[in-house]
């Protein structure tokens, strides 16, 4: 059940292709097939319209990844998943991160209690 929702500042829209931001964070996460189960993965981003950053005084801009996952991995297999993920979205901005004030950030959330899901897209990889 790893989801990952990244939120990013409105004013990126048009200097960014957020669409090749999510196939890389989610080809960084499938190709971690031993940890994440690619039937579970739900990648997204959401456009953030209202928002206000530092005093407000310059346009500057954020993107903000969460990743959800389920109890079991160990330590390392976090740090690994948080490691490449962070470094995939760094790379992706990198010229970006050049021209303007911009903040990118990472955090991982693990879910604690049961979580409640029904999912039938898991059995169509399981007949390959």
């Amino acid at each position: 059940m790893p989801h990952l929702i990244i939120e990013y500042t409105a004013n990126l829209k048009e200097e960014t292709d957020m669409m090749e931001l999510l196939k890389k964070m989610n080809d960084s996460l499938l190709s971690h097939s031993t940890i994440i189960p690619i039937g579970g993965l739900r990648t997204r981003a959401i456009e953030i319209k209202d928002y206000l950053i530092a005093d407000g005084a310059e346009d500057d801009a954020f993107v903000h990844a969460t990743l959800k996952l389920g109890g079991g991995r160990t330590e390392e297999e976090k740090k690994l998943l948080c490691d490449d993920l962070f470094a995939t979205i760094k790379d992706h901005f990198i010229d970006l991160y050049e021209k303007r004030y911009l903040a990118l950030s990472l955090e991982l959330h693990e879910f604690t209690n049961p979580t409640y899901k029904q999912n039938n897209i898991h059995a169509r990889y399981k007949k390959e």
